[in-house]
């Protein structure tokens, strides 16, 4: 259960045998049913969750109850409430999972511990949240400055999976358009 995360930290630090058992060692596996929820709108995000298999979705629901998708999580990536977790206040999204799903959290406690006792594991925490960070900034500057196309067109190249696993209603929101708009879209794509 553990595959994925040793390839995502080997693909970006060098962990010794001991240190990779020690980090396995503080994660926690967990399964979760389709429809599930991770954290709810509200809630304090006291893990980070890593997904060894599944998909995830985090959205905010609006005074409307419109959802706004704000990121999807598949195989070998990360989900949670940072600005929750970081600084201990309730989440203003969910995390709801969209397929059946296989996690390994870490607490606050242990990814502390982590982070002190093993370099490569803060290092490899450092490149994460960069990265992270850097799609966040490419995420802002797609919404405000392409038209309904190009994001289509950029989201099949960079993250084809999202067609084949997620709701179109949900792709649609993540995009910012209707599903009309992503339906004719679609329609009209040539690739």
């Amino acid at each position: 259960m553990y595959q994925k995360l040793k390839e995502s930290l080997q693909e970006h630090v060098s962990l010794s045998n001991e240190e990779w058992e020690l980090c396995k060692n503080n994660f926690r596996p967990k399964r979760m049913l389709k429809r599930q929820f991770l954290l709810q709108e509200g809630d304090i995000c006291r893990e980070l969750a890593f997904v060894e298999k599944g998909a995830l979705c985090s959205y905010s629901v609006d005074s409307k109850g419109n959802q706004h998708v704000l990121r999807f999580a598949f195989d070998g990536w990360w989900i949670a409430d940072l600005q929750s977790f970081f600084t201990k206040h309730p989440s203003t999204f969910n995390i709801e999972v969209l397929e059946d799903s296989e996690l390994l959290m870490l607490d606050r406690q242990n990814h502390e511990k982590l982070l002190e006792e093993i370099p490569g594991y803060e290092r490899y925490h450092r490149i994460i949240v960069q990265n992270a960070y850097v799609a966040l900034q490419q995420r802002v500057e797609n919404a405000l400055g392409l038209t309904a196309e190009e994001k289509y067109a950029r989201l099949i190249k960079h993250n084809p999976e999202f067609m084949n696993r997620v709701p179109l209603n949900l792709v649609a929101s993540y995009l910012g358009m209707s599903p009309e708009t992503l339906s004719r879209v679609r329609g009209n794509f040539s690739g």
